[in-house]
């Protein structure tokens, strides 16, 4: 079959106008595992790399020099095994220099840069004096470093306050599949799948290339969630572990947090996490926090609330794989059919909701094309209430899911709701969002209109309660635009 590229159009554009530039350009490209990094930087410059070279997980010292080794010698240029990583860049240079014609770029790549920053290697300040020194003094160059670490390219490369402090000229954050690419990667893959089944897909594996290229098209999609997920030989059985050793060094309080923001679906406060952990509140949980989220794993969003600043949003859990894992597998039984034989219980249909939330959150765009308000400035976050704020008879919690405020001074009252028929509103339903709407207009102070809107995967039923409120509706198709 014939290897093409879905989706990423921006990302090759841009890499495409910079290896054109007329001075030397430093990229560097992060995101999380399996999000297709490498495979993005080959398809783009296959059988254009001046050099390039892979570190190995987990490799020593010696093991990534030897990898270094033999990338040099099969462009041929065989080498014996450098004492240092000194010694590796000028082998590097002398080898590049032989190779550079004045209107061609020389492109070198190097992925999984991390892995080859192993303990007193000296490898960031032999990368550093290769660049400042030599490389980015030659206008031909593009030197594309890749890691799936993404907190130590954000420390070490991005974020630098070392030798190449301020040197990356440019930096690509690539994100997972949207779910119109997601549909266009399973159609290319032979899949005939209707668009909840891809939701569902989305909900367990999010918009991750490699864990959909991993799905089966002779098996249902809750076969293929049996066998990837819950066979103990399946691809995915021990991904979690794979997952956060691959992004960082340290994983035990990495975990610790995102058990803590599982077991609390709309988030915590920094506040919250540093007390439901019993640590300080200090700059190392910060750090930790913002890798979390610099990974994709966790997101930070502003919530309005009487009690919190807009600095101190929530923090939420938003990886689809972890969300998936802590609520399936960890102290699962070893029943390789669990998924097909629990489909339509209670667990899951409530897993289902919480999901669709979250696969709301991320199409955002989607959300203000449907409304038909691309044009207009708008900020998205969640609202919570949480006190009866001097009315009695709004006594206990409340909140929404997402508040889009628009510049003309119209607010979206946004609910997201999975079912797999029409979604109908009933007398219940209809009192407690009169009452979200209502408590949120006494603690935000709001000025200007509301829209009720309602995002539903299967549709809204039309009775009573939609005409009385005046609902907009957006459905399952104006997610996959």
């Amino acid at each position: 079959m014939e290897q093409i590229i879905i989706g990423r159009q921006e990302e090759i554009g841009r890499l495409n106008k910079y290896v054109q530039s007329d001075q030397a350009e430093f990229v560097a490209i992060y995101g999380r595992r399996r999000v297709g990094k490498t495979y993005l930087v080959n398809h783009v410059f296959k059988g254009r790399f001046a050099f390039s070279m892979t570190g190995i997980i987990g490799g020593k010292k010696g093991a990534q020099l030897q990898a270094f080794v033999d990338a040099m010698d099969l462009y041929g240029n065989p080498i014996a095994i450098p004492d240092n990583w000194q010694e590796a860049f000028r082998l590097l240079r002398h080898f590049l220099t032989n190779h550079l014609k004045k209107d061609s770029p020389c492109i070198v790549f190097i992925d999984e840069l991390p892995c080859l920053d192993t303990r007193k290697s000296g490898f960031v300040e032999a990368l550093g004096h290769f660049w400042n020194s030599w490389a980015s003094l030659q206008p031909q160059m593009m030197l594309i470093v890749c890691g799936s670490a993404t907190s130590w390219m954000m420390e070490n490369v991005i974020d630098a306050h070392g030798g190449l402090h301020n040197r990356i000229t440019h930096e690509i954050h690539l994100k997972e599949f949207t779910l119109r690419e997601e549909e266009e990667y399973l159609a290319y893959r032979g899949f005939h799948w209707d668009r909840d089944m891809v939701l569902q897909a989305y909900m367990v594996m999010g918009g991750i290339p490699y864990y959909l290229s991993l799905l089966d098209t002779d098996l249902s999609l809750a076969q293929n969630i049996d066998k990837l997920y819950f066979d103990p030989d399946g691809e995915m059985y021990r991904e979690f572990d794979r997952l956060y050793r691959t992004l960082f060094s340290t994983i035990e309080p990495y975990i610790a947090i995102i058990r803590k923001l599982f077991n609390k679906k709309k988030g915590l406060t920094r506040t919250e996490i540093a007390q439901s952990l019993d640590i300080d509140a200090n700059g190392r949980l910060t750090k930790m926090l913002r890798n979390l989220v610099d990974c994709d794993l966790v997101r930070f969003y502003p919530v309005k609330e009487k009690k919190l600043s807009a600095r101190n949003g929530l923090y939420q859990l938003v990886d689809f794989f972890s969300l998936f894992y802590l609520q399936f597998m960890q102290g699962v039984n070893n029943d390789n059919q669990y998924w097909t034989k629990n489909l339509h219980t209670p667990k899951i249909s409530t897993w289902r909701g919480l999901s669709f939330e979250k696969v709301c959150m991320t199409h955002i765009r989607q959300i203000k094309h449907a409304l038909g308000i691309d044009g207009i400035s708008t900020t998205f976050y969640s609202w919570r209430a949480t006190d009866v704020e001097g009315q009695n008879r709004n006594k206990g919690n409340a909140q929404i899911d997402i508040v889009i405020d628009r510049a003309d001074r119209m607010t979206n009252i946004c609910e997201a709701k999975y079912s797999e028929l029409p979604y109908a509103i009933d007398k219940e339903e209809f009192d407690k969002f009169m009452n979200r709407m209502m408590r949120f207009k006494q603690s935000t102070n709001h000025r200007g209109g509301l829209i009720p809107t309602f995002i539903t995967s299967a549709g809204l039923q039309r009775n009573s309660y939609s005409e009385h409120l005046g609902v907009k509706v957006i459905g399952l198709d104006d997610l996959f635009k």
